[in-house]
């Protein structure tokens, strides 16, 4: 009893371990998707926390132009709100100078420097009241502090699902990423069986290459790997910048981890299945469909999600391999387009993390089940 006791106290540290890191990875995710949803001008000088509750912040309005302004007896009237129609807001105090924004309470007439009085009340409605007609070509500049609501908007996303191209780049990242996610798994399976119950000369070393293969950078091997495509292409008479290419690369890139990962698992399958298949006059070939492809789900739905994840993901191949054209530019591209040159629109990259990442969560919730399965290939033996 008292070991249960203690194994049950012991959890509590891996309980609040798990909770911190689900904490620590949901919580930047969440301000992501609050960031999403706000005012591109209230994103630029606040944070994703003060758009959950109410906020107290300095702002400037500014009253109708004087062309607008009526004759009440013998003054004259500028009459307008500083808020949107139901915007839920409230003037806390206002003032006649941006350097004292708060000087007067609502509903206090104050004097402006053009000898207007100036009347604002808590619900954003004001009166500018002159002896004198209004000049100018605009209209008075208005400070208030006011106490906002939470206000979210739906307009980030409409700008980028409406931007022109959009839905062509979706469109290439579909036919860049299935292929590239199909094509290296059915190789690799291949590879995986031999390496894991097919005996033949230098199989452990060339076991050995697979796994050193895993720590090659990507950056060092892309540009000889290009090279060679287009020499090979060259020969062929087919174009540098095309589907064919891209699918290529990802399957070389992806390889490995494939590779290795799938032979965990097939490694792990009991052997007297397969002894029992071969007595029955079953060939590798049979084996391999019938039983090994089977019962490899998990480690197949493993390395799908991975896969799928980095192919969506990638820009840097896609970039090399396929190009910048409008009918070449997967989402990833036309996404950073977007952003613009300096990279300021913040409420545009925010918008499209999460329509760049719908997909992708669609395939993981798909596949989770297998993932953890896939993950702990060939960790125990029984």
């Amino acid at each position: 009893m008292a070991g249960m006791a203690g194994s049950k106290q012991g959890g509590w540290p891996v309980h609040v371990a798990v909770i911190f890191l689900v904490i620590l990875w949901v919580l930047p995710t969440f301000g992501l998707l609050v960031s999403s949803l706000r005012d591109k001008d209230l994103l630029a000088v606040s944070g994703w926390w003060t758009a959950l509750t109410t906020t107290e912040r300095n702002e400037v309005g500014r009253a109708p132009p004087p062309d607008e302004q009526t004759q009440e007896d013998a003054e004259y009237v500028i009459a307008g709100n500083l808020f949107e129609a139901d915007s839920g807001a409230r003037v806390a105090r206002f003032g006649v100078s941006i350097q004292r924004p708060d000087e007067f309470p609502v509903g206090e007439t104050a004097e402006m420097r053009s000898g207007a009085m100036l009347t604002v009340n808590e619900d954003g409605s004001y009166r500018l009241v002159s002896t004198e007609p209004f000049e100018g070509a605009r209209g008075q500049r208005l400070f208030y502090t006011a106490a906002f609501p939470p206000d979210f908007t739906l307009a980030n996303y409409e700008e980028v699902l409406t931007s022109e191209g959009i839905g062509q780049s979706f469109i290439n990242s579909l036919t860049v990423t299935i292929p590239a996610t199909i094509i290296p798994i059915l190789i690799a399976a291949y590879a995986a069986y031999a390496l894991a119950w097919m005996k033949f000369p230098g199989r452990a070393l060339l076991l050995s290459v697979v796994v050193g293969l895993l720590v090659v950078p990507l950056q060092m091997s892309l540009i000889p790997l290009l090279k060679l495509y287009n020499d090979v292409g060259a020969i062929f008479g087919v174009p540098s910048k095309t589907y064919v290419g891209i699918w290529l690369a990802h399957t070389g890139f992806g390889m490995p981890l494939a590779i290795y990962l799938l032979r965990n698992y097939i490694a792990g399958l009991p052997g007297e299945i397969m002894e029992s298949a071969r007595i029955d006059g079953a060939s590798d070939f049979d084996i391999f469909v019938r039983i090994v492809l089977p019962l490899s789900l998990p480690a197949l739905a493993a390395f799908a999600i991975f896969q799928f994840l980095w192919v969506w993901n990638d820009l840097l191949v896609a970039m090399v391999f396929l190009g910048n054209g409008d009918d070449q530019l997967v989402l990833t591209g036309r996404l950073r387009e977007l952003l613009g040159s300096r990279g300021g629109n913040w409420e545009i990259l925010t918008a499209s993390a999460f329509i760049s990442i719908v997909v992708p969560l669609l395939v993981f919730f798909s596949l989770q089940r297998f993932l953890v399965r896939g993950l702990l290939a060939g960790s125990v033996k029984g």
